[in-house]
């Protein structure tokens, strides 16, 4: 069992699968800034200043009153609340890692497919003529 264990966990494709999970989790840390950090603000300036990870609404007040100006504010008071702020990050970070694998993905298949062969010159008239000539001889 041990020998069996082995031979699966020193396949190429294992070794792969772990490279790109790893490279994954790195990718979508990066993609997770570049929304929280790049795209929102901006997003949030032109809403009127808004900070969309501090967006949420208190479905249950906690031990000591709101209003709360953050979601960590209101988490550490024991409120319950809708974070729909971060899930609006999260919807945006989805679909730029979507996007960014699907162009990914259609390089690799660009590169991967074989280039269809050019159609060969059209020769010219006189080869062509000439040709004709040869075969009539033959015949």
């Amino acid at each position: 069992m041990l020998k069996e264990f082995k031979e699966f966990a020193m396949k190429g494709n294992v070794l792969d699968m772990a490279v790109g999970v790893i490279i994954g989790a790195a990718f979508g840390k990066i993609v997770d800034s570049l929304v929280k950090d790049i795209i929102m603000p901006p997003i949030g300036l032109l809403m009127g200043g808004t900070d969309f990870t501090n967006m949420f609404a208190v479905l249950k007040q906690g031990a000591t009153a709101g209003p709360y100006a953050t979601v960590e504010l209101a988490q550490k008071a024991g409120a319950v609340t809708w974070n729909y702020g971060m899930f609006i990050n999260t919807i945006l970070t989805f679909i730029i890692v979507a996007f960014a694998i699907f162009m990914l993905l259609k390089a690799y298949n660009k590169a991967k497919s074989p280039e269809t062969p050019a159609a060969p010159p059209v020769p010219p008239e006189d080869v062509v003529l000439l040709r004709e000539i040869r075969d009539a001889l033959k015949k």
